[in-house]
Parts: C-alpha cells; structure tokens; sequence
C-alpha cells in the first residue's frame, strides 16, 4: 500500500478545521442541567395528618353567664381579668322592689304566725271543754245536746288553727319566692377562674337572651388552669384518628417552640362550614400542664397526629415523589426515572418499600427547566445521606 504524503500547508489546514470541528461541537453541546440531589438513606418515617384548619387553645371549663331576668347593674364585684374563687358575687342587679315585697311578705308571715298561735290556743281550750262535756255527759250532768255543741264548737276551732298554719306556711312560700327571684338577679361564679369579658357597666341595663334570639352573656368566666386543643380535621382523616394516638403543636405566637399531647376525644358528628371542608372536631390533651402555663385561651394553633411510625426504613423526600410513584435518579451524570413502591409518608418524607437502595440520589429540584430522563444534569447540591434522622 502507497502511502499520500500531504504537503505541510495541507496537513496544518486539516489539523485546523478538526480543532474547529471539535471547538465548535464542545461550545454547542447541551450544558449540564445544575440539579439539588438527596442522597437516600434510612431513617424514621411517621404517618401523620395535620389539620385543616387553625385549631384553638380551649379552656377546660368555660361558662358565659347571664342574670335569669333582666334590670339595671347595681354592683360589678369583679373587672375584666381578675381572678375570681367559686360562689364570689360577680354581679348584681337592683333589687330594691324586691327586697320591698320580701319585707311586706315577712310581715305577712308575722301576723300570720300570730293568728295561728291565738287561734290554735282557742282550739285548745275548746278541745278541752268539749271533752269534758263529754265525761259530763257519762255522769249524767248534763244532756248529750249540750255536749254536742261543745264538740262542734272544738272542731270549729281546731279547723281555724289549721287554717292559720296553712296561711303561715303560705307566707313561708311567698318568702321563698321573692328570695328565689332575689337570685335571678345575681350572677355567682360556679368555679374558680378569671374574667375574661364583661358586657355591661354600672347603671346599664342587662337583658337576658330571649328565646331563639342570642345575645351576648353578662360575664364570660374561663377556668385556665386547664387547657385544651380542638382541633377541625378533615372528615376523611376521620377514620383513622383513635384517642391516644401521639400529637405534636404548634402555636402561631411562640415561634420554635412545640408541644406535645394525645388525643382524647373525637366528636361524633361532622361540621359542616360554609364554602369550607367538612370537618370533624378533635380534642387533644397537653402531656405537660406546666408548660402550657404561657398559653392564653384562644390561641391558634397547628396540630399533627401521628397515626403511625417505622424507624430504619428508606426514605426519600415526599416532595421528590411524582404521578405515577415516579422518582428522577442523577445516575453517572445522566437523569434516569425509576419507579418505586411507597409505604407510610407525610408532609416531609415517604417510606420506598422498593425501587430504591441507600446511596441512589433523588433528584428533588424538580421545577426545573429541561428536567427529564435522559437528559445530562450534575449535582448543585446534595443533601441527606444514610442514617440521617
């Protein structure tokens, strides 16, 4: 075989456009696709549900109190704030009609009681002489028509005395009565607790609430040494909330700080609010009474109940999951797409039962643009690992 040799202007013009072929391919070639990757590892996983919407810090016991009848407020014994013990007199109401009624009822009830005494006295007497009429009338002193007036006479009086006790303890009752109504105008606390609101000042005029008619209570008294959260969850999360099951808060006003607690109580009907989801109520238990002395009633809050936990699992980023179980790996600098089978997931991880093994890197950045497999891509980023928790 012959060999062509080139001229050397030849070979330097070929060299040339090669070196231009390559500069030109290596400035056109698609660039890398700058990506944030995790790397899988194992870890803990929790199945959980949040609510639906702000959950608020109750007061275990709670009453808004109003008087049973309406009138003028002649005496506030508390401000709005102030701690108040069971049985304190928080308002009152003008009474003077009444207590005007209850003496002329008490001086009924005097004058009665003095009738009885005379009248029972005379049903005595004349109890006594008819029956001595009557032993009278065995000896043969005297006929058995004037004992009989005399027993007649006896029994006449003896049915004024009953009469006259009737009419006392008649006047007993009507004391009662205005004592009763005396009551109606007077709020007392029912329990140890603070002041929370008072509608009304000295002088103004409360009203009870009619009948189908809300208005708003005299006193609000709230017992805060006991909290509580309710909680709105949404109806399909129902199912499989149990009391018991462990519960994390958060409340809006103290940043970083969280609280823990267990669910009592499930309500046993769903609320239905307007242009919301339909939700049924949860009732969540603090595990530390003394650390929710900071708290104020009416505070918003977050929940999250744990319905379930497995530890030492793989995990990815919830966020990296997409339709279809669908993950993107960054493999040898090249996007691959594999499928994997989740297991228990919240809001920050999800449990790959298989698919997957420790080390694979999820790429979790995935609005970005061009993102697809088979395209090049390199780590901008890599976060996670094995054994993070």
């Amino acid at each position: 075989m012959k060999l062509i040799k080139l001229p050397p202007h030849r070979i330097f013009i070929l060299l040339a456009a090669a070196a231009f072929i390559m500069s030109a391919w290596f400035l056109t070639r698609p660039r890398p696709i700058d990506v944030v990757v995790h790397a899988v590892g194992r870890g803990k996983v929790e199945s959980t549900v949040i609510n639906t919407r702000a959950g608020v810090v109750e007061a275990c016991q709670r009453t808004k109190l109003s008087t049973i009848t309406g009138g003028r407020i002649e005496y506030l014994g508390a401000r709005e704030g102030d701690r108040v013990t069971a049985g304190q007199v928080l308002m009152r109401l003008w009474q003077g009609d009444l207590h005007a009624s209850q003496s002329v009822a008490q001086a009924r009830l005097a004058s009665a009681q003095q009738r009885q005494l005379e009248t029972c006295a005379l049903a005595d007497q004349a109890e006594k002489d008819a029956k001595r009429q009557e032993e009278l009338v065995k000896s043969q002193f005297v006929s058995p028509n004037a004992a009989e007036k005399y027993r007649a006479e006896a029994d006449s009086r003896s049915a004024s005395c009953a009469s006259a006790a009737a009419e006392v303890e008649t006047a007993k009752r009507q004391i009662e009565s205005i004592a009763t109504d005396i009551d109606r105008t007077v709020i007392i606390a029912p329990f140890d607790g603070t002041i929370a609101k008072i509608n009304g000042e000295l002088g103004e005029i409360s009203t009870p609430s009619p009948t189908g008619i809300a208005m708003p209570p005299a006193i609000d008294l709230i017992n805060d040494s006991c909290l509580y959260v309710k909680a709105p969850m949404d109806e399909v999360d129902a199912p499989r909330i149990q009391p018991g099951q462990v519960v994390r808060i958060s409340v809006e006003a103290i940043k970083g700080q969280h609280f823990t607690g267990k669910v009592r109580r499930i309500a046993p009907y769903i609320t239905a609010v307007e242009k919301q989801a339909r939700t049924v109520d949860v009732d969540i238990d603090f595990d530390d009474e003394e650390k929710t002395r900071q708290l104020l009633v009416g505070y918003s809050v977050d929940v999250e109940i744990v319905l379930s936990s497995r530890t030492e699992v793989l995990r990815i980023p919830s966020g990296a999951l997409r339709a279809g179980n669908k993950v993107l790996l960054l493999d040898n600098g090249v996007v691959v797409e594999r499928v994997v089978t989740p297991g228990i997931s919240n809001w920050e991880y999800t449990e790959a039962v298989t698919g997957l093994d420790v080390g694979d890197r999820i790429i979790t950045s995935l609005t970005q643009a061009g993102l697809e497999p088979g395209v090049r891509a390199r780590a901008s980023a890599v976060k996670g690992g094995d054994g993070q928790s």
